[in-house]
C-alpha cells in the first residue's frame, strides 16, 4: 500500500494550491495587469493621436502644395504674359526706331541732293561767269577794239541759255 500514499489525492492541498493560485492570479492582476493594461492603454491614446496629428499634418501639406501648384501656374501665365508685352512692346520699339531711321536717312538724302543741285548750279554759274569773262577778253584781243561788256554778256547769257535747254 505504500503506493497508494504516493499516488494518493490530498484535498486540503488542491484546495491550498488553488487558494494560492487564485490569490497569486489577484496579486499579479492588481500589481502587473493593470498598470501594463494602463500603460498598453496610454501608448494606444498616443498613437491614435499621432496618426490622427500625421493625418492632419498630411491634409494640410496637401493644401499647401495644391495652393502652390495654384500660385505656380498663376505666376507662369503672369511670366508668359509679362514676357509677351515686352516682346510686343519691343517690337512695336524697333519698327518705330526702323521708320525714325528711315525718315532721317531720306531727310538726309533730299538734303544731300537739295545741297548737290544748289552746288550744281553754283558751279555752273561760275563756269558761266568765267567763259564770260574769257570769252570777253577773247574777243577784245581778236577784234582789236572794244566791246561793250554788257552786250556782249547778254549775247553769251542767251547762247548758254541755248546750250542749257539743249542739254536738258
Amino acid at each position: 500500500m505504500q503506493t497508494l500514499d504516493i499516488i494518493s489525492v490530498n484535498l486540503w492541498q488542491i484546495l491550498i494550491s488553488l487558494l494560492n493560485l487564485v490569490l497569486l492570479f489577484l496579486i499579479v492582476k492588481k500589481f502587473l495587469f493593470k498598470p501594463v493594461k494602463n500603460t498598453l492603454e496610454k501608448r494606444q491614446k498616443e498613437i491614435d493621436e499621432r496618426y490622427t496629428a500625421a493625418h492632419t499634418a498630411e491634409a494640410e501639406a496637401e493644401q499647401s502644395r495644391a495652393a502652390w501648384e495654384e500660385k505656380l501656374s498663376g505666376a507662369e501665365k503672369e511670366a508668359a504674359s509679362i514676357l509677351q508685352s515686352a516682346t510686343d512692346h519691343a517690337k512695336f520699339r524697333g519698327d518705330q526706331m526702323i521708320l525714325e531711321a528711315r525718315e532721317r536717312a531720306d531727310g538726309i538724302v533730299r538734303a544731300a541732293q537739295a545741297e548737290a543741285e544748289l552746288e550744281r548750279k553754283k558751279a555752273t554759274d561760275e563756269i558761266k561767269k568765267q567763259i564770260v569773262e574769257v570769252s570777253g577778253a577773247l574777243s577784245e584781243k581778236m577784234l582789236d577794239r572794244e566791246i561793250n561788256m554788257d552786250d556782249h554778256r547778254n549775247l553769251i547769257d542767251s547762247f548758254l541759255e541755248k546750250i542749257g535747254d539743249e542739254n536738258e
